[in-house]
């Protein structure tokens, strides 16, 4: 029921998990979409799915019975890469991922590795990979879920700015 909902709205419905906590049940539901997801469009999913959930309950449906806590959200960084449109999602991201029968011999349990490359395009068959200067190009059934890696940008690739007088912005503060 919530399926249908959140592909009507235009995303991607990610997760949907339902639990107990005390007297109510918790409605978890994760969407995406192709160049991510706003504040707005996750309101916008809350509204239809929350309406769609009274609805249910007014016409008899056990989907979940009595008071919930809805809670919508995107994908969180740590969101395994198991699906064509995930990796497809990250292009241009560091990823690490486990290719299966790639080690070379004793380096790894069963011949897989892992490997960590930036993500440089991925269609619904292969992904391409960036790895120390050098492409590599997998097919997804040769892969493990992959893992985005978090990358803080060094300083000297930032953009250059203005100077900006940092005695400013803390007045009245104790130094």
């Amino acid at each position: 029921m919530i399926g249908p909902v959140v592909d009507g709205a235009g995303y991607d419905l990610e997760d949907l998990s339902v639990s107990r906590a005390g007297r109510r049940h918790v409605v978890r539901v994760i969407v995406d979409a192709d160049g991510g997801i706003n504040l707005d469009a996750v309101a916008d999913v809350s509204r239809a799915v929350s309406a769609a959930l009274d609805a249910a309950e007014e016409t008899g449906g056990d989907i979940v019975a009595g008071e919930y806590q809805l809670e919508v959200s995107s994908p969180g960084v740590d969101r395994p890469l198991t699906l064509p449109r995930h990796w497809r999602r990250n292009v241009g991201r560091l990823v690490r991922v486990t290719v299966r029968g790639a080690a070379e011999s004793g380096t790894g349990p069963a011949g897989d590795r892992q490997v960590t490359g930036r993500v440089t395009a991925a269609d619904d068959e292969r992904v391409l990979l960036e790895i120390d200067g050098e492409r590599a190009e997998w097919s997804y059934t040769e892969l493990g879920p992959g893992r985005v890696q978090v990358e803080f940008s060094r300083l000297d690739e930032l953009p250059e700015s203005e100077d900006v007088d940092d005695d400013d912005d803390v007045e009245d503060e104790e130094r």
